[in-house]
């Protein structure tokens, strides 16, 4: 499973794979291998290289409302998000007076920019491509309309959030 975690307003990207009590964590390029046990509901202890990490989870962080998580005693806000989610729906947020931002799922390089300014598009249309974590994501257009603004160009380099087309 692929996700973006927002943690105390940073961006990382994070990959997780579960096989029972094992699991592999990649977070921002750095691999952890773990065993995981839940001796009670949002209440997780993790064992890395010996050592042992009490994590206790509460609030929705993988329905995207934000969690807080406790590791020891430090205390962190956590927000998820799945890409593959984000790049279907295009920016719900981002609807503006019948405009939609279409934004940068995660830090990437834009690869294909596959319509042009002032072009009409539909529901699902495919509007830009980039590439991230070497996987290549496919922006479409969470609406019907206009293509009124294209930030995108082949070969730059987007920011999380950044916003790469407006469909008017």
């Amino acid at each position: 499973m692929k996700l973006i975690a927002e943690i105390e307003g940073e961006n990382a990207s994070v990959e997780l794979k579960r096989d029972g009590e094992r699991a592999v964590a990649e977070v921002g390029g750095r691999r952890y291998e773990l065993e995981v046990r839940e001796p009670e509901a949002g209440a997780y202890l993790l064992l890395h290289e010996g050592r042992v990490y009490e994590c206790r989870v509460s609030g929705e962080a993988a329905a995207g409302a934000g969690a807080e998580v406790r590791v020891g005693d430090h205390s962190y806000q956590v927000h998820l998000s799945d890409p593959k989610r984000l790049r279907g729906a295009g920016a719900a947020a981002g609807h503006e007076g019948g405009r939609a931002q279409i934004l940068a799922p995660m830090p990437g390089k834009v690869v294909r920019a596959l319509v042009e300014q002032g072009q009409s598009v539909e529901v699902g249309d495919g509007l830009v491509v980039v590439e991230a974590m070497k996987m290549q994501n496919e922006l479409k257009s969470p609406k019907a309309g206009t293509v009124a603004e294209l930030h995108a160009q082949v070969g730059a380099t987007v920011k999380a959030g950044e916003v790469l087309v407006v469909v008017e």
